[in-house]
């Protein structure tokens, strides 16, 4: 999936790529480097149409990957349930182009390019 390898091992990626795609489904926006944020896109554009379709299968898919997140005092969805319930039908016209990416500027630290990833609206 990952179209560049990020400095990491295959497991490394993997593991990120879950984390970052579940915290975007949950939050909808983060701020990351642009390298993580490229790769990061299809991951989550896959999923989005996953939850667009909607079906057993589907959903399961999702599940597969995505990361289990605790429901806070709040109540809170967690990242499967708000995908499918909250995200896929915001969607349900679109025909891909979920995210934005906007850039920031340089990192103060190490001179990474940060970006925003976020869901259109």
């Amino acid at each position: 999936m990952a179209k560049t390898k990020l400095g990491r091992t295959t497991e490394q990626r993997q593991a990120l790529l879950r984390n970052l795609a579940t915290d975007l489904i949950v939050h909808e926006r983060l701020e990351t480097t642009e390298a993580k944020a490229k790769t990061l896109r299809p991951v989550v554009e896959k999923l989005i149409t996953l939850g667009k379709r909607g079906d057993l299968h589907a959903r399961r898919q999702a599940a597969s990957y995505l990361r289990d997140v605790e429901v806070d005092e709040e109540g809170s969805q967690n990242a499967l349930q708000k995908l499918f319930s909250d995200i896929a039908p915001r969607f349900e016209e679109r025909q891909g182009g979920y995210t934005r990416i906007l850039k920031l500027g340089e990192r103060k630290g190490d001179g990474a390019k940060t970006v925003i990833i976020e869901l259109v609206d």
